[in-house]
C-alpha cells in the first residue's frame, strides 16, 4: 500500500512544534510493517540544505495563482524515507521560519503558499497527472496534516479524483483562516464558499476543507477526539465534527523510543534503566550543577519544557511556584514563547537563585537532560491533543503532573504512573503536587511509580498498526 505523508514540517530537517515529531517518526513506522510511506515537504532552505542526492523529477504547472514548481526526489538524512520535495523558491526560500518571517510575522501570502503546496500534494495523487508525469508512483491514500495541507482533499473532490484521503489533526487551535477574497488567489469554485464546504463564519478555513473533504479525519488522542466534538474546545468546528463522528477517530502518538532512551541516550552524562536507577541520580546533580542550582538529592527537581503559552498552563505554574519553594522544591524550566511569561520566569529565577533555573528558548540536548534529571515534570496543559513530554518523562522515569485532556488523560495513570488534577486551576494544580510531595518522601513508593511509568510501552508501532487498519478500510 502506498501512502502519500504531506506534512509542512518533520524532523530533522524543519520543525517549529509536535508535528515535525510525528512527522519524522510515523512514516518510518509505517515502513517498518511494510507500508510504502513517501514525505512530500515544502522546499524551505533548512530542508534542500539538509538533503543530499537531489533529483528533479517533474514541473508542475497547474499550480494556484499560475505558479510553476519543481518536484525533486531525495531521502530523509536519518532513516532514508523517500522524499519528495517542493521547490518553488519564490514562496519557500525566504528568511524566517515556515509560517512567519524572522520578526514574527506571519507571511502574507501564507494562503497561496499552502495552496500551491496543497495542490502539488492534490496532483500527485491524481489519476490524470499519474497518466502524463514522469513520476511512476501514485499513492493509493493521501494523508495530510494540519491547515498547511487542508486544502488537498478539496482539490482532489472538486475535480472528481477518487483516492482516498486521510486528514490528521494535531491540534485545532490552528485553522489556516483568511479573508473570502482568497477563494480566488487558491483556485477553489465559488461554490465551496459555503457551510457545506470551505466558508468558516465569513472567512476561508483551510483545516475546515480538509475536515470536510478528506474521507476520513484522524486526531492524536482517543480523548482529544472526543474534545473536539464539544463546544468547549471544538473551536467553532465542533458542528463539523460531530457530524462527521463515524468518520473521526483519535490514533495516540507514539515517541521515538531509540531516540528517547536513557539506556542508550548520548545527550545523558550517565545512562540508566528501570532495573539500574543510580544513573538518574547522576543526571539530576550534573543537571543542577549546569543549571546553577544547588546540589541535592534529596530536593524534588520540578523540570518543564514548554511552549510558553496560555494553552500550556504555565501561569498556573507561576501561581503555585511558591508553594513548591517553599516545601524545598526546585525548578527548572526550558522554553520560549510569550513574552510576558518569559518575563515572568526570568524574575522568578532572580528572585531565587540557586532554586530556579529558567532557561529561554530551545535546546534539544538539553530538553533530555531535564527530562532525565528532574524528578517530577509539570504539564498543566488547559488543552493537549497529544502532548509528548510527558511521555518522554515516563519514558526517563520522571513522573508528571498533568491536567486530565486530550492525551495527557490517556497517557497518565493517577496514582501509578503520575498524578491528574481535573480542574486548570491552581487549587487543583497545588493539590496535586502535595499528593505527589507527600508520595516522593516514600522512596520504595516513588521508585515503584517511576518504574511503572517507564515500563509503558509508546513506541510508534502500536500506532502504525492503527493507521494501517484505517487505510485498508478506505482501500478494501
Amino acid at each position: 500500500m502506498r501512502i502519500l505523508y504531506a506534512t509542512s514540517e518533520a524532523r530533522p530537517l524543519i520543525k517549529t512544534g509536535g508535528l515535525a515529531d510525528v512527522s519524522g517518526a510515523l512514516p518510518v513506522a509505517l515502513r517498518a510493517i511494510g507500508l510504502d510511506c513517501r514525505l512530500l515537504l515544502p522546499g524551505y532552505p533548512a530542508v534542500l540544505a539538509g538533503v543530499d542526492a537531489v533529483k528533479p523529477v517533474c514541473t508542475l504547472n497547474e499550480l494556484p495563482g499560475g505558479r510553476v514548481a519543481t518536484l525533486l526526489e531525495a531521502a530523509m538524512p536519518d532513516n532514508g524515507v523517500p522524499l519528495y520535495i517542493l521547490d518553488a523558491p519564490e514562496l519557500f526560500q525566504r528568511e524566517g521560519g515556515p509560517y512567519q518571517d524572522v520578526a514574527g510575522h506571519d507571511h502574507p501570502d501564507n494562503a497561496l503558499r499552502f495552496a500551491v503546496f496543497s495542490k502539488a500534494a492534490a496532483l500527485l495523487a491524481s489519476s490524470e497527472f499519474s497518466k502524463n508525469a514522469p513520476l511512476a508512483w501514485r499513492p493509493d491514500i493521501l494523508h495530510c496534516n494540519d491547515w498547511q495541507t487542508g486544502l488537498a482533499p478539496a482539490y482532489l473532490r472538486l475535480a472528481g479524483e477518487t483516492t482516498a484521503t486521510v486528514m490528521t489533526v494535531h491540534n485545532l487551535a490552528y485553522q489556516g483562516i483568511f479573508p473570502p477574497a482568497d477563494l480566488i488567489t487558491v483556485g477553489l469554485p465559488p461554490e465551496s464558499f459555503a457551510v457545506e464546504g470551505v466558508e468558516y463564519y465569513g472567512n476561508l478555513s483551510f483545516l475546515k476543507a480538509g475536515l470536510y473533504y478528506a474521507d476520513r479525519l484522524t486526531t492524536v488522542s482517543p480523548t482529544y477526539a472526543e474534545e473536539i466534538r464539544q463546544p468547549a474546545l471544538g473551536m467553532g468546528m465542533q458542528g463539523l465534527l460531530a457530524a462527521r463522528g463515524d468518520d473521526l477517530v483519535g490514533i495516540l502518538n507514539g515517541i521515538d523510543s531509540g531516540e528517547w532512551n536513557p539506556s542508550s541516550d548520548h545527550h545523558l552524562p550517565c545512562k540508566f534503566s528501570s532495573r539500574a536507577l543510580i544513573g538518574k541520580k547522576h543526571c539530576k546533580l550534573k543537571l543542577q550543577q549546569d543549571l546553577n542550582l544547588e546540589p541535592s538529592h534529596d530536593t524534588p527537581l520540578f523540570g518543564i519544557i514548554a511552549r510558553l503559552a496560555q494553552q500550556k498552563g504555565l501561569d498556573l505554574i507561576l501561581a503555585v511556584a511558591d508553594g513548591i519553594l517553599h516545601r524545598g522544591g526546585q525548578i527548572a524550566l526550558l522554553g520560549t514563547g510569550e513574552k510576558a511569561l518569559e518575563v515572568a520566569f526570568r524574575d522568578l529565577c532572580a528572585q531565587h537563585p540557586g532554586r530556579v533555573a529558567a532557561v529561554i528558548g530551545y535546546d534539544e540536548g538539553l530538553s533530555h537532560r531535564i527530562e532525565a534529571g528532574s524528578d517530577l515534570f509539570l504539564m498543566p496543559s488547559r488543552f493537549e491533543p497529544c502532548g509528548l513530554n510527558q511521555l518522554y518523562s515516563l519514558r526517563y522515569g520522571t513522573v508528571p503532573i498533568v491536567h486530565a485532556t486530550g492525551g495527557l488523560q490517556d497517557t497518565v495513570e493517577d496514582g501509578v504512573t503520575g498524578f491528574v488534577f481535573h480542574e486548570p486551576t491552581p487549587h487543583a494544580l497545588w493539590l496535586a503536587i502535595e499528593r505527589a510531595l507527600h508520595t516522593y518522601t516514600d522512596a520504595k513508593a516513588w521508585q515503584r511509580m517511576m518504574r511503572a511509568g517507564m515500563k509503558r510501552d509508546f513506541s510508534w508501532e502500536k500506532s502504525a498498526r492503527e493507521y494501517e487498519a484505517l487505510y485498508q478500510k478506505l482501500v478494501g
